[in-house]
């Protein structure tokens, strides 16, 4: 009994250790996506989409943007959390090779410092997922049900949850 309730206790203090690093990444996802999606900076996006040899560069602005904005809300809610971290993952490496890294690893020079530090949480949402403590764990548990049916579920899960269990 005393095991049980150590093993939650500290299988809930890992997953609440997820919740400061989504919300991170989450929050600066969505600021620098919405800077790309604002309709008075789309074209000052793209003229420096295309300045850096991403053409077209409006276009690729506004998707780029979408992205950032798509993975900031699924980090923070805990839901799509990989696709997600792939989105981060795409968006700072590309980023690095076309605009920090020549500018070395100092951040205040407009290094790659900072694009390192979300690929790394990035990578960390990637591998572990969400964590206990998010959306996509609640919606897997509605969808596993409650009781005797619920092993039979796991065993046997229906098209919901198996798309659950895939993107988690």
């Amino acid at each position: 009994m005393a095991l049980t309730i150590e093993d939650r206790f500290v299988r809930g203090r890992k997953d609440a250790g997820f919740i400061p690093l989504r919300a991170a990444l989450g929050s600066t996802m969505i600021y620098h996506g919405m800077s790309k999606l604002k309709e008075e900076s789309r074209e000052q996006a793209g003229q420096m989409f295309e300045q850096i040899g991403l053409r077209p560069g409006k276009p690729l602005a506004v998707a780029t943007g979408a992205a950032e904005v798509f993975a900031g809300v699924a980090s923070m809610l805990g839901f799509l959390t990989r696709p997600a971290a792939l989105a981060v993952l795409v968006t700072q490496a590309v980023a690095i090779a076309k605009v920090h890294a020549k500018k070395g690893f100092e951040v205040t020079q407009g290094g790659f410092e900072y694009n390192l530090v979300l690929i790394a949480i990035a990578l960390g949402l990637l591998v572990a997922g969400p964590g206990g403590l998010s959306l996509h764990e609640q919606l897997e548990h509605l969808a596993e049900g409650r009781g005797p049916k619920r092993l039979l579920r796991k065993v046997r899960a229906n098209p919901f949850l198996r798309f659950l269990k895939l993107v988690k």
